[in-house]
């Protein structure tokens, strides 16, 4: 049986095929419903279930307490239907919704990052302008390859798109970049998507962790953050595996020179040789280094394990949890598995 779904903040109604979820049908309709991983572990389609029923796939506790459940509360993501409901996501300045664009670009530029981290630069050629706010992504699909979810690594104001891809074992679309894609061809991107963006409103300290490419989003959320004259605090945190993986570091040295109020360190998690650098993990570096973030905002970004290890130390440090926007990067085969 088909179902109707009302969404509150858009006019027309949308159909709803059994076995179907709600954000699948409004993503399709080109409704810029909020969204993050579409597997029930991150939390940003939560939404509030005004009329009917539904049935919720399997999904995380992190993005779905029993508590919020309670109260009328559903995953987008999760959400199937054999009736008709009515759904509004959650507003608010945690939310920032643009126009869902579908751009023609053309690859302008490819640039080594790191042994394994491609920087992608896209320019557009139809469907623009493409307005996003730092820290959201895109779906990204290169010639002949299935479409993939990257965050921009450029500012919002710069006409250039710039994606950080890092070649996963076993992913045959980062392969394809590293090895296949070339300066010229044909991209497709779609969006803006995204919760874990800068809250432009808030002017208390920043702090800024990412994992690997998830400097990708934090970058672009600091620099604009700088560019639109942020003095308040920005503590920028960059974790890697080893020397090898550390990329972008003249870029921040140089802003923080220039900006007194941006701090940036590097953390290495298993460095190879000797090393002068801060070791260890990064959230045992953030727990050493504040007594108290009560009126901070976090960013993170990175892989899942780094994310669930950072988020709880942030809120032992009198963050508030709403104040922590963290954007996990679920690989493909990591979507499927959702759970507490």
């Amino acid at each position: 049986m088909v179902a109707t779904v009302r969404i509150k903040q858009w006019p027309t109604p949308i159909a709803l095929e059994p076995g179907q979820v709600v954000l699948e049908a409004a993503l399709n309709a080109g409704i810029p419903y909020p969204f993050g991983c579409q597997s029930g572990n991150c939390g940003a389609c939560k939404s509030m279930l005004i009329e009917g029923k539904v049935e919720l796939a399997e999904y995380s506790e992190f993005a779905l307490t029993g508590e919020e459940k309670a109260q009328g509360l559903v995953l987008a993501c999760r959400s199937m239907a054999d009736s008709d409901i009515e759904i509004a996501w959650l507003e608010g300045e945690d939310i920032a919704l643009h126009a869902q664009r579908k751009l023609d670009c053309k690859v302008v530029k490819l640039e080594r990052l790191t042994h394994d981290i491609t920087g992608v630069t896209l320019e557009i050629e139809r469907g623009g302008p493409f307005v996003f706010t730092a820290g959201q992504f895109a779906r990204v699909t290169f010639p002949g390859q299935k479409t993939r979810d990257y965050s921009m690594a450029s500012r919002p104001d710069e006409p250039a798109l710039t994606f950080h891809i890092r070649h996963m074992q076993g992913g045959h679309v980062s392969a394809y970049v590293a090895s296949e894609l070339e300066v010229g061809m044909p991209v497709a991107v779609e969006g803006p998507a995204g919760i874990a963006h800068l809250k432009e409103a808030h002017t208390g300290p920043i702090v800024a962790i990412a994992g690997g490419s998830g400097l990708a989003p934090i970058a672009s959320i600091v620099e604009t953050a700088l560019a639109k004259g942020r003095r308040g605090p920005i503590h920028l945190y960059f974790g890697a595996r080893d020397e090898q993986d550390v990329y972008l570091e003249d870029r921040f040295k140089a802003l923080s020179a220039k900006h007194p109020n941006l701090s940036y360190h590097v953390v290495l998690s298993q460095p190879s040789g000797a090393t002068g650098r801060r070791t260890g993990f990064l959230h045992e570096a953030v727990a050493s280094d504040f007594p108290s973030l009560d009126g901070a905002k976090a960013y993170v970004a990175g892989p899942p394990v780094m994310v669930d290890a950072v988020t709880p130390v942030l809120v032992s440090k009198k963050m508030r949890r709403e104040d922590v926007h963290a954007d996990a990067f679920y690989t493909d085969a990591d979507k499927p598995k959702v759970g507490a």
